[in-house]
């Protein structure tokens, strides 16, 4: 009887044991899913809103590091033709080799801290001015 009870206690701390694997590997799958695939997903869709977001004037740079001006886009077979350089160069590039709008309106704004620093001293500074003024 003894090995009866020894063996269903076996049984169970099998059963514990393959649970605690698949727990594990779970946890490994999640850990994977948000740390590798949903940053790249985003980035994805980031570079895909900034790609069909060129418009004619814009200034671009390719992937492979051409610098030029966006003169057409055709939206049949997804290209785009730049004109740069001097004499006026044009060439045409697929959508997907933009990596970055060099228009100033269309950049992103980013504050860094320095200049935040720098406007709150000024704004400061002004502050300052006006109450020696009003003496």
């Amino acid at each position: 009887m003894d090995m009866m009870f020894l063996s269903q206690a076996e049984g169970q701390g099998n059963n514990l044991a393959t649970y605690g694997m698949i727990g594990f590997w779970v946890l490994i799958i999640g850990a994977m899913y948000l740390f590798l695939w949903r940053p790249q997903q985003k980035k994805q869709k980031e570079e895909d809103e900034l790609r069909n977001g060129v418009e004619v004037g814009d200034d671009v740079t390719t992937i492979g590091g051409v610098v030029g001006k966006v003169i057409a886009i055709r939206e049949d077979d997804e290209t785009i033709v730049i004109e740069t350089g001097s004499d006026k160069t044009r060439i045409r590039f697929k959508k997907w080799a933009i990596r970055s709008i060099d228009t100033p309106e269309k950049q992103p704004k980013k504050e860094d801290k320095k200049s935040k620093k720098s406007k709150e001293k000024s704004d400061d500074e002004d502050k300052v001015s006006l109450k020696k003024d009003e003496e």
